[in-house]
């Protein structure tokens, strides 16, 4: 007979499993479902967003285009000081 699944252990501190006693019960599962729901999430990158995180996902993008619209439009020729600016700034604090 062939299964489908794999039993692993896991080793976690205390306060870990404690928190994760937690959130499952609050969600009315068991720390297992918690566990396998967090694997998929991290597996499944940032394509699993919550309503919250795509909602500032969102707000950020149209923040970042209203803004370049207007430079483009009302101020170009401050755009090419501003992206060096941002390039300095990311290598800065970035180190990118």
């Amino acid at each position: 007979m062939s299964h489908s699944s794999k039993i692993v252990s896991l080793r976690m501190a205390r306060d870990r499993f404690d928190r994760l006693v937690a959130v499952a019960d609050a969600r009315h599962c068991r720390p297992s479902d918690v566990i396998r729901s967090a694997i998929d999430a991290y597996l499944g990158g940032a394509s699993v967003l919550t309503a919250s995180q795509l909602r500032l996902a969102r707000i950020g993008e149209f923040q970042q285009l209203a803004l370049d619209i207007i430079i483009r439009e009302q101020f170009p020729e401050f755009r090419d000081r501003i992206v060096a600016e941002t390039d300095k700034r990311l290598e800065q604090y970035h180190g990118a």
